[in-house]
């Protein structure tokens, strides 16, 4: 879960969204596609439809189990969805470097997953 103090805001249109020190939401309520779009943009990163796919693919995954999936739920959540061309580590790290699971997770507007650093 993500902290419940508030270390800095996001802006987001007229609204100001409140995030944790690792820029995650802190009420994972608060979570747009216009959030998600505000937080990508603050890495440099313009959202595509490939990128909107993983993110559905967290979203229900969370749904789902209740917390946000670590690497190998996520590669078996996309294959599951999008085939074996999408469910591949290097497919994910192409769309998310450095961990796709982590940095979807949070764009995603999910809690950090458990297993990650």
């Amino acid at each position: 879960m993500p902290s419940s103090e508030i270390y800095r805001y996001l802006d987001v249109g007229r609204n100001k969204v409140p995030l944790d020190t690792e820029s995650y939401l802190i009420h994972l309520n608060d979570w747009t596609p216009a959030v998600a779009q505000a937080m990508a943009a603050e890495e440099g990163r313009e959202l595509t439809d490939l990128h909107w796919e993983v993110i559905e693919v967290l979203r229900d995954f969370y749904h789902r189990f209740e917390m946000a999936p670590s690497m190998r739920p996520l590669v078996k959540a996309m294959t599951q969805t999008y085939g074996p061309e999408k469910g591949k580590s290097i497919y994910l790290m192409r769309l998310f470097p450095d961990s796709p699971a982590k940095v979807g997770a949070r764009i995603a507007g999910l809690p950090k997953p458990a297993n990650c650093l």
